[in-house]
């Protein structure tokens, strides 16, 4: 069980816990609904010279912006980057905008003399303390945060994505119904083996270095009224500086009409995004297109959910799974295929099917992000040899 599970459950009104359904479904759709797709990628700065990170977010934001203006951002540390796309229905617009994206911030930070780097962490830590991006916001987290906030260890860059929905009661439907497919995702996009140098035997190290902070980890199961009751006591109570501080797996946006799921390494490989965003939206409209039958979400505790989701940044989409319905060890393989089963109707509905199957053949013939990572660093036998492969494969695709 996770620290913040016994607050948020006393929060909550009798029968709104684990072991209830509290969420009742939305109005009836009947079959498949295609909804938008958004993503936000962030990345690490790496000096070009000691392949460390490096604090020049300022200069290559700004460079960068002259093409992208709002789609590229600063983020926690000042040696990120992050890039959001607009909304795409088709997967082709998706890669395309993903594409230019990258493309863009790469050539800026060429100029400041670093290179672009999708890792859920550093490879090689930074020669000194990174500095967070100067924002009272930021300078607020990092006072009252301060053990988290380390400059090194704790540089984590993660991928985001969106799902369009009508309204935060959609949202949450989604997300209570979604989450326990989630490590099965998560397995597929593993990309943060090594940390400050060392291999550190997980395929998803940020996982662990993300999941001290407060709430990120599996969301609890909330309807519209305990959502709003649990969030305004997290932040009343210190727990959390600020609602857009509900780091939950899924989650309602904040300041999108979106479902958020925040699960994920970033990968350098555009492939492996492109096919997690598909099914996460496959999987939404598969749940859509069964409103109408009022079934309640699966009662899976956060606590089984927690320890799924350890497995999947243990061992990624090749070794064991934990079964999040039975709690079960299983092959990770298997969880996965039964997640696009799952997805399977809401992936035909939007004509993503055959493009699903073709990235999942190409990701078992590559090899998930960490695994990648390992194979630069047999093949080299020098940590910087992992950070170029992973720089050429960022703007590559």
């Amino acid at each position: 069980m996770t620290a913040i599970e016994p607050y948020v459950r006393s929060i909550l009104a009798p029968g709104l816990g684990p072991g209830r359904s509290p969420v009742t479904a939305p109005t009836a759709i009947g079959r498949p609904v295609v909804s938008t797709l958004g993503v936000e990628e962030e990345f690490l700065l790496v000096d070009r010279s000691t392949r460390a990170p490096v604090a020049r977010a300022g200069p290559v934001i700004e460079a960068a912006s002259d093409a992208l203006g709002e789609l590229v951002q600063a983020e926690f540390y000042r040696c990120m980057v992050e890039v959001c796309t607009r909304p795409a229905i088709t997967a082709t617009d998706l890669r395309a905008q993903l594409r230019h994206l990258r493309a863009a911030v790469a050539d800026a930070a060429r100029a400041s003399h670093c290179a672009l780097v999708a890792s859920g962490t550093p490879v090689i830590s930074p020669t000194a303390p990174i500095p967070v991006t100067d924002t009272p916001r930021y300078h607020r987290m990092a006072r009252h945060f301060g053990d988290l906030v380390d400059g090194r260890l704790g540089i984590v860059c993660g991928c985001h994505v969106h799902v369009g929905t009508a309204d935060r009661a959609q949202a949450l439907f989604l997300a209570n119904r979604v989450r326990p497919w989630l490590p099965a995702l998560q397995a597929l996009a593993v990309n943060s083996p090594f940390t400050g140098g060392l291999d550190t035997g997980f395929a998803s190290r940020r996982a662990l270095e993300f999941g001290r902070w407060p709430t990120a980890g599996p969301s609890p199961l909330l309807d519209p009224v305990s959502y709003e009751r649990v969030a305004d006591a997290l932040v009343a109570s210190g727990v959390l500086m600020d609602r857009r501080m509900i780091y939950w797996f899924a989650r309602p946006s904040e300041h999108q009409p979106t479902v958020e799921f925040r699960v994920t390494d970033t990968n350098a490989d555009l492939d492996t995004t492109l096919l997690v965003a598909l099914l996460l939206r496959g999987l939404c409209a598969t749940f859509l297109g069964q409103a109408d039958e009022g079934r309640p979400p699966p009662d899976i505790s956060v606590a089984r959910l927690h320890d799924a989701h350890r497995y999947a940044a243990r061992y990624g989409a090749t070794g064991l799974a934990l079964d999040p319905f039975n709690g079960d060890s299983v092959p990770a393989e298997a969880q996965i295929a039964a997640l696009v089963g799952v997805a399977s109707p809401g992936l035909r509905a939007a004509g993503d099917e055959a493009e699903v199957h073709r990235l999942l053949d190409a990701l078992r013939r590559k090899g998930t992000g960490a695994a990648r990572q390992r194979a630069a660093y047999r093949r080299g036998g020098r940590l910087r040899d992992v950070v170029d492969h992973l720089a050429a494969l960022t703007v590559r695709g």
